[in-house]
């Protein structure tokens, strides 16, 4: 085959491939964690890929229809899943993920929230924080992977299980509208879902004591018929293209 030939089979080929790599649809479910540097990020993955990715919403943990276990056993179809590394084990050990599919995109601190424009109290320290959620009227927080290791483990490891008002709820905009609408005093949670909120503002992290690094991972659903366009996003969100944005949503990047 001559050059030109060569070049025009090329084409041909692309024509027809492009179509194809066009028309790929993608279905995403994704927590609150990760969700700020995702929507910065998916446009530009769209355009470069040609793929056009749906999104829908889940708690990585919890009870409640609103969890993406709960979702994803109710039948709802979804390619990829974004979440805790808890709920990801959790679904994974429920085989509803592809075997070897996961991957860790990021990691976040757990923080404090308050009203825009409020005092912001001291945190700093152990101490700070049982002064703060004791005295607190309401402590808002969600209902998840953060949520359940507060109330699971640190207040009841502080003596102080018994001395907070704390109002769990299903994702972790639900903390953070209590917050700005005066509801609750303070929300306790992952500093990612804070820096994207509207109305509250972050007062710090918490101390490393008690503190827990929550890890938010990506993997392909089993079954998917996507499997290959679902590879390229997970790919794309733990690449060094993806780490400024990562980054800049309060998130320490993990993806190799």
């Amino acid at each position: 085959m001559n050059r030109k030939s060569l070049s025009i089979a090329t084409l041909v080929l692309g024509l027809l491939a492009w179509p194809l790599a066009a028309s790929a649809q993608l279905k995403v479910i994704i927590s609150g964690g990760f969700s700020g540097p995702y929507e910065q990020l998916l446009p530009a993955f769209e355009r470069s890929t040609g793929i056009k990715v749906t999104t829908g919403s889940g708690a990585s943990q919890g009870t409640g229809p609103q969890t993406i276990a709960a979702q994803l056993a109710g039948g709802a179809a979804f390619d990829v899943v974004i979440l805790s590394r808890p709920g990801l084990d959790d679904l994974i050990a429920a085989n509803r993920i592809a075997p070897g599919s996961g991957v860790d995109l990021a990691r976040t601190p757990l923080g404090v929230a308050v009203r825009a424009g409020a005092a912001k109290p001291a945190v700093r320290t152990v101490e700070d924080f049982k002064a703060l959620v004791t005295k607190a009227k309401l402590v808002a927080m969600p209902g998840s992977t953060s949520g359940i290791f507060l109330t699971k483990e640190v207040f009841p490891r502080l003596g102080i299980a018994d001395k907070v008002s704390v109002r769990m709820t299903p994702r972790g905009s639900g903390a953070t509208d209590m917050v700005a609408s005066g509801e609750a005093d303070v929300a306790v949670m992952p500093v990612s879902e804070i820096m994207h909120a509207k109305g509250v503002e972050m007062v710090g992290v918490i101390a490393e004591e008690i503190q827990f690094h929550q890890v938010f991972s990506g993997a392909i659903v089993q079954g998917s018929q996507q499997a290959e366009a679902a590879r390229k996003l997970l790919a794309f969100l733990a690449s060094a293209d993806a780490a400024a944005a990562i980054r800049a949503g309060g998130m320490e990047p993990l993806g190799r």
